[in-house]
């Protein structure tokens, strides 16, 4: 008997028995025909050539392997997970707000240029004052004087003092204002300011003491030096002359006293006595 005897192949009918068990022979009552090209033919490997597949093509430590992150890991991963939502809604979000809108830009207020000129005109000294000098000086009018200037500058620009005229009331240092007016041993006009620049400033002094003439001959330095163009140094003179001669006989003797001129007197005869 051949090597093959008891198998028969079936080429056109593609089956194949191969010993006479039964095995492989088409199902009883026809033939099982499989043809070539026909899909529905084909056998899928079962679950068990699936594993033996495995076994051989894949490394036996990789397929073996377990995946268990345990419960750290798991909670990682839960984290990981929740920090991904969170990014992704908040981009969602951040895109599909409105953009913001620019502010319109306010133009800044102009600020005049005159504004800054003029408040530096207001606080510029001038650099020249123009005074008046007037009463016992040798050359009464306008004077020019360079600023900074005081009263003596003023009164020595008008060709100083007469040699008669009473300065012991007026403040030759007093600083100069532009546009003023400086008497020199000369009534002060109503309204005109009376300070440390005029001289004779006891007039109101005098006024307000009721209008009482001031006896010569009992009269003290203080009461003297509150007669208008009377100071402490004219007083001094007025009671040196009374020690002298004694007493004074008439108030004409006041023209005898040093530094009480014609001007002086009139302006003193109606308020003294003697």
């Amino acid at each position: 008997m051949p090597p093959d005897a008891g198998v028969t192949r079936a080429v056109g009918d593609g089956w194949r028995r191969r010993d006479g068990t039964g095995r492989g022979a088409p199902p009883v009552g026809g033939r099982h025909r499989s043809r070539v090209g026909d899909p529905t033919s084909v056998k899928l490997p079962t679950e068990g050539r699936l594993n033996r597949l495995v076994r051989r093509w894949v490394p036996a430590g990789i397929g073996s392997a377990r995946l268990d992150p345990g419960r750290s890991g798991a909670l990682a991963l839960g984290l990981g997970a929740v920090g991904i939502a969170l990014v992704v809604t908040v981009g969602l979000l951040w895109r599909s707000a409105p953009a913001a809108e620019p502010l319109p830009l306010v133009p800044a207020a102009a600020t005049p240029q005159t504004s800054s000129t003029s408040v530096a005109e207001t606080t510029t000294a001038p650099a020249e004052l123009v005074v008046s000098v007037v009463g016992r000086v040798m050359t009464p009018g306008l004077v020019t004087l360079s600023a900074p200037a005081r009263v003596a500058d003023a009164v020595a620009a008008a060709g100083g003092a007469h040699p008669d005229a009473d300065l012991d009331t007026v403040n030759l240092a007093r600083p100069l204002a532009d546009g003023e007016q400086i008497h020199v041993d000369a009534p002060v006009p109503p309204g005109a300011q009376s300070d440390g620049g005029v001289v004779g400033g006891g007039e109101a002094a005098a006024t307000a003491g009721g209008g009482a003439a001031i006896d010569l001959n009992a009269a003290s330095v203080a009461q003297l030096d509150s007669l208008p163009g009377v100071g402490p140094v004219t007083a001094q003179r007025i009671l040196d002359w009374r020690t002298e001669h004694g007493r004074f006989d008439s108030v004409e003797d006041l023209r005898e006293v040093d530094g009480i001129g014609p001007t002086r007197y009139e302006r003193l005869k109606d308020l003294v006595t003697a």
